[in-house]
């Protein structure tokens, strides 16, 4: 939730709303931004959108969408209603009596009164011409994002790298994590120093504690010379431990006392090797769920988990899938195999309504396949990877018949049991049955639960 100096409302009062909104659209020249009402009705028309539709405000104001704007997709405001919001929906329009049609990620957001009433909404429209160029400054070490979630996540990389707080990175399997503790490094005093990495949950624990600390020479069959591990080799740079919730428990006294003390001794050793280590740590489990349940100890968990970042998914992170997805292409188009300019539309549908489970590492992925499977300058549906093709489970039927009294039933159940769980938060009880709010209100005026 955005935040505003109490008397941000008082100052906003000298220009007026209509003003404000106006100056604001208006620094988004790559797009168009309009409002409608609960009708539909054209309230708002950016100059973006005067210059993407050709349409003056003047023809449009207080008239209805629809009659302005054509859509191949049945681009209906009202049917917000529904859904409370959209992310980068590619749809295709033109204006009504034009001969062009534009191609455009619509994103938008419904806006409900204090009834539960759908009141209008506010939408964006960016053009696809636009969205195959990756512009650098979007670029953070690598980290490539427009989505506020990971600008946030930049903003404390930028702040904490001037520190030597140690670090914990939570965020599913391919998010990037490796990247992130990268660039905290490399944003560092001890950039010029070296970054060294070990995956917690690859090796076994006798290895792992040998790659961690390092051995001296006779200390088991086959160590016939003294072996320097990543702490001794990283000492005066950073260390990254991937996946440290995998740690064993005999090793995680070792590297608490490495934390505490910057201190260890090599297996098989009796001399304390003094070290200065930065550690980064990195899990997609949850460290304090792991504490409960009796697999790490909670005063490690206290002493990586100092600046915790939180990287979120890439199904949550829906304008920049189109962004990768870019980045990626012009990466593999230089390889000169194949060379990538258009994404069909029903191909950029799929991509950007996909989950993407395995996040950022599965988009390369997926275009990675699609430049080994298809040929043309156009990445089309055929090509992509064979779960994008899979048809949709149809939908529940809402004909009435004979069960339609039982199902009423467990759906008025669902509700109050959903109102139970979250302690009478609508918005939460919505989210958790996969409805919008305002689909929430009226079942409840429906089933008559308080």
């Amino acid at each position: 939730m955005s935040q505003s100096s109490p008397f941000f409302n008082r100052w906003l009062s000298q220009f007026g709303p209509d003003h404000v909104i106006a100056v604001l659209t208006d620094l988004l020249d790559a797009g168009a931004v309009f409002a409608v009402d609960q009708h539909g009705k054209i309230l708002f028309w950016s100059k973006g959108a005067e210059k993407l539709f050709g349409l003056p405000a003047e023809a449009v104001l207080n008239q209805p969408c629809n009659a302005a704007l054509d859509c191949a997709e049945g681009h209906d405001p009202c049917g917000l209603a529904e859904q409370g919001q959209i992310k980068a929906q590619l749809v295709h329009i033109k204006a009504k009596h034009g001969s062009n049609t534009i191609s455009c990620y619509r994103t938008a957001r419904a806006f409900f009164d204090a009834t539960g009433q759908f009141a209008g909404a506010l939408e964006f429209m960016q053009p696809q011409s636009i969205s195959n160029k990756v512009d650098d400054s979007a670029s953070f070490h690598g980290i490539l994002t427009q989505d506020p979630l990971m600008l946030e996540a930049i903003k404390i990389i930028r702040n904490v790298s001037e520190t030597e707080a140690t670090v914990l990175i939570r965020g599913e399997s391919g998010t990037g994590k490796e990247l992130v503790a990268h660039a905290l490094h490399l944003e560092s005093a001890r950039c010029d120093r070296l970054f060294l990495a070990v995956n917690c949950a690859a090796l076994s624990p006798s290895l792992l504690e040998t790659e961690l600390f390092g051995h001296v020479k006779g200390a088991f069959t086959g160590a016939i010379r003294s072996h320097a591990g990543l702490f001794q080799r990283a000492n005066g740079g950073t260390l990254f431990l991937d996946e440290v919730a995998e740690l064993p428990l005999e090793l995680q006294a070792k590297l608490l006392r490495v934390l505490q003390e910057q201190s260890f001794l090599p297996v098989g050793g009796d001399e304390v090797i003094n070290v200065d280590v930065r550690i980064i740590a990195a899990t997609h489990r949850s460290l304090r769920e792991e504490v409960k349940a009796g697999r790490f100890r909670e005063d490690l968990m206290y002493r990586l988990r100092v600046v915790p970042i939180f990287l979120p998914p890439l199904r949550e992170r829906r304008l920049d899938v189109n962004l990768l997805l870019w980045h990626s292409i012009n990466q593999r188009n230089i390889q000169g195999i194949r060379h990538i300019t258009s994404i069909a539309p029903d191909a950029i549908r799929c991509l950007l309504d996909y989950a993407w489970p395995g996040n950022v590492r599965e988009l390369i992925n997926v275009v990675e396949y699609a430049f080994a499977v298809g040929r043309g300058h156009e990445l089309r549906l055929d090509e992509l990877p064979p779960e994008f093709r899979e048809a949709p489970a149809p939908p529940t039927s809402t004909t009435p018949g004979p069960n339609s009294r039982r199902n009423h039933s467990n759906e008025a159940e669902q509700i109050k049991a959903a109102l139970t769980a979250t302690n009478g938060d609508l918005e939460a009880a919505a989210q958790s049955l996969g409805m919008s709010r305002a689909t929430f209100w009226r079942k409840r005026k429906k089933y008559d639960i308080a």
